[in-house]
């Protein structure tokens, strides 16, 4: 009979958690130093671990930035295309909930620092560039779109181009996000409150969409 997790001996439940402690590691390291600047053995060491031990999971470094993109980024995406393929009720509802789903999961959290370095060294990886923007970027930017089509189709959404629509919607949120996580020097304007200006976004996109 297979030892429940309580039960495991404790080196065996630390040997199974040591994946996720170096992609919690390694998520710190990229946001804080940027992709060049990210040593494996500094990963490593904030893990608790030796470099030896991380190589037994990720074979370089791209391979570990690839699988702290998937398991954190692009698993709220699998999980936002489920929860759309799944809801029957407004359009509108449906693509609020999206959007503010992306701010709260991925823009408004640390993992806003890995949309800053694909900005900053995107153009210096290319390989790198291309993994984002397939299974982020595209991913993303196509679920936002089908949701905008599902709301033309139903008649509740007045008829639009669907992809340039969808970078109306990406392009607000995207500037909130460097505003919120960059520093702004100082200057007469107001402080900015996300969750007050994506509510207003989100109010005002939704009153432009709907069909007369």
């Amino acid at each position: 009979m297979q030892a429940s997790q309580d039960t495991k001996p404790r080196w065996e439940r630390r040997k199974d958690a040591r994946p996720q402690e170096l992609l919690a590691a390694a998520l710190h390291q990229f946001v804080e130093r940027g992709y060049a600047a990210t040593r494996l053995e500094d990963v490593a060491r904030q893990a608790g671990v030796s470099k030896g031990t991380l190589y037994l999971y990720f074979t370089n470094k791209e391979e570990l930035f690839k699988a702290v993109v998937r398991a954190n980024i692009v698993a709220t995406i699998g999980a936002a295309e489920q929860a759309a393929a799944a809801f029957d009720g407004a359009s509108a509802e449906l693509l609020a909930t999206v959007l503010m789903t992306w701010w709260t999961e991925i823009c408004a959290t640390p993992l806003a620092g890995i949309t800053k370095l694909m900005l900053a060294e995107g153009n210096n990886f290319p390989e790198l560039a291309q993994f984002y923007n397939e299974e982020v970027v595209a991913r993303g930017s196509s679920l936002i779109t089908r949701i905008l089509a599902r709301g033309i189709e139903r008649g509740e959404f007045r008829p639009l181009d669907t992809v340039v629509m969808t970078q109306v919607l990406v392009a607000p949120v995207m500037m909130l996000m460097m505003w919120t996580h960059s520093y702004m020097p100082t200057c007469d304007m107001p402080a900015i409150a996300p969750q007050a200006f994506m509510e207003t976004f989100i109010a005002t996109t939704l009153r432009g969409l709907k069909a007369d």
